[in-house]
């Protein structure tokens, strides 16, 4: 197990039943002996259609969802950790400094200016406020955000501002593992572009990658492989 020195997670046998309460309690099975693997410098598609179990996938991966059965491997600080068998703050840490994830959603709190969410990262592993906010500012720039926006709350930005801000967050740190859940759903031709060019740098730094694109194109352009899931009937 773990006998390649580029691996830097190996989920197997994975299984995630949910108890559908206002049904009688119906157990509804989702993920069925899933496995996977991802090098350094490598990014995995998840193919399938809606409802197989990718986002059920990710949201394991990320510790989120606590799966049935099975080992979620992950290389942290040069030692392997089970995620499903870590203690809540030692997941903290793990999230912290090895995974990070760009959901489709940002928990956006009001009033909190665009640079602040984005560095907020940053910041919790013990960077500079001045070294934060001037990546994050980089970041922004690479990402077509305009300027004006970023002493603003992203409340009321647009869904292709609140992702770039959702990206950049992500982005400001070198994790290396990416969770990416359809990061360039909300965004233009341009912005997409942006996008590829920032998780192509970050491909050829060696970072694992895992995501789900609806985008042929962008997942054709990124992705080495795909792991394609099938809906049960």
């Amino acid at each position: 197990m773990h006998s390649s020195p580029t691996l830097q997670l190996q989920a197997e046998n994975l299984y995630k039943s949910f108890i559908l309460h206002v049904h009688n309690g119906v157990q509804l099975p989702v993920l069925q002996g899933v496995s996977l693997n991802v090098s350094a410098g490598e990014c995995v598609a998840l193919s399938g259609a809606s409802g197989a179990g990718k986002s059920t996938l990710m949201r394991s991966l990320y510790g989120n969802y606590r799966i049935d059965k099975g080992s979620i491997w992950v290389r942290h600080q040069q030692d392997w950790v089970d995620l499903p068998t870590l203690q809540p703050h030692e997941l903290i840490t793990v999230r912290q400094r090895t995974i990070g994830y760009v959901s489709q959603f940002l928990r956006i709190i009001p009033r909190v200016p665009a640079l602040t969410v984005a560095a907020e990262p940053l910041l919790d592993l013990g960077f500079s406020s001045e070294v934060a906010i001037a990546k994050v500012q980089d970041l922004f720039r690479r990402l077509n955000l305009p300027e004006s926006l970023w002493s603003l709350s992203p409340t009321t930005f647009s869904g292709g501002e609140k992702q770039r801000v959702n990206l950049a967050r992500t982005l400001v740190v070198d994790y290396p593992i990416l969770l990416l859940d359809e990061p360039t759903s909300a965004l233009d031709a341009a912005n997409r572009e942006a996008v590829m060019q920032l998780i192509e740098e970050r491909k050829a730094k060696g970072c694992a990658i895992v995501g789900i694109f609806h985008d042929d194109e962008v997942r054709d352009r990124l992705c080495n492989r795909m792991l394609t899931f099938e809906r049960e009937n």
